[in-house]
């Protein structure tokens, strides 16, 4: 895969041309804003989403979608899950046939509570799919810095090939055949990161936020499992490795939208002036609706549904959770 559409033009989507262009790649990046595509042409940076960050002189953007897939040999779906079916609705006409997709949201669609890769199987079912997963910032990928993740795919050597696209030794891939898993992992983890933020904002202390987690991640594997992933799969970088970043780290949209809301602020004030989509608000929904309907018990992201969208207090939300009946692991 020598030459590479980037379709999107945020902080997750530069990064990725970034690391593409690194590893040997032809790169042209696909953005609404006029603004970005003449920054990152004449100036070589997104000053929106990634300021301060030099990005190789061979990428190039343009405002629409068909000279980006022209003559691509991939295509990098770098868009917010809750606008993926409408970017997909878009390409279709203009997709080639059989071409390989490598679908990098991290979210449930929230009117169909589909996956990325199931809402793709059905509005593109000529593309062999691939899902990229794990505890990746933006900001540090484009700094290359050390990072892992996971290429998840079913389609016979997709995954390798996709590695070979993107390895360097500064962004190491490792492959799934559990795309399921990945994208689970990968979405109910921003709904945890939320909890997580609302448990430091009201000064719950450390150990709470430790048994959130691992509390969380068995969440996480049931209903993966329900979905009909591989509980292993949740061991690894798009599970349990991106629930640690995510949940401990500042840089998390999500975690320190939590965090807004455990301090008291409200929601539409927490995220008020944020350019970049906090997947774990619309996902928190969407997973609680589809634990309702596989029958899966989530109490915690369940929570965090409560508070995002039916205005449930925190305190009473989090003396509900710590009343709950004494069970074994």
């Amino acid at each position: 895969m020598r030459r590479i559409a980037i379709i999107g033009g945020g902080a997750w989507g530069t990064a990725l041309a970034f690391v593409a262009a690194r590893a040997g790649a032809k790169v042209v990046l696909w953005a609404r804003d006029p603004a970005i595509v003449g920054a990152i042409n004449q100036w070589h940076e997104n000053p929106v989403y990634l300021p301060g960050v030099a990005l190789d002189q061979a990428i190039e953007a343009t405002t629409e979608p068909e000279p980006a897939l022209r003559d691509a040999d991939a295509a990098f779906l770098v868009v917010p899950a809750q606008f993926m079916g409408s970017v997909l609705g878009q390409l279709k006409p203009i997709l080639q046939s059989g071409m390989p997709l490598l679908l990098c949201a991290k979210g449930i669609e929230t009117e169909s509570l589909c996956t990325m890769s199931e809402l793709a199987h059905e509005l593109v079912p000529d593309c062999p799919l691939a899902v990229l997963s794990g505890p990746s910032f933006a900001g540090e990928v484009a700094l290359d810095l050390p990072t892992a993740v996971t290429i998840a795919s079913r389609a016979p050597g997709l995954a390798e090939a996709f590695m070979a696209t993107l390895g360097t030794s500064r962004f190491r891939p490792y492959r799934s055949h559990d795309p399921i898993g990945a994208e689970i992992g990968g979405a109910v983890k921003n709904v945890l990161a939320i909890a997580c933020g609302i448990v430091e904002g009201r000064g719950l202390g450390d150990n709470a936020r430790a048994a959130l987690i691992t509390r969380g991640l068995s969440e996480m594997i049931r209903l993966g499992v329900a979905k009909g992933a591989e509980a292993e799969t949740f061991r690894g970088l798009s599970g349990l490795g991106d629930l640690v970043l995510t949940c401990t780290a500042g840089q998390s949209r999500n975690y320190t939208l939590g965090l807004a809301l455990g301090r008291g602020m409200s929601l539409d004030t927490a995220l008020a002036g944020r350019r970049s989509v906090v997947e774990g608000v619309a996902t928190a929904a969407a997973v609680a609706r589809l634990a309702g309907r596989l029958g899966v018990e989530m109490p915690v992201s369940a929570a965090v549904e409560g508070v995002l969208h039916r205005g449930l207090a925190i305190d009473t939300i989090i003396e509900a959770l710590l009343s709950r009946p004494y069970r074994s692991e």
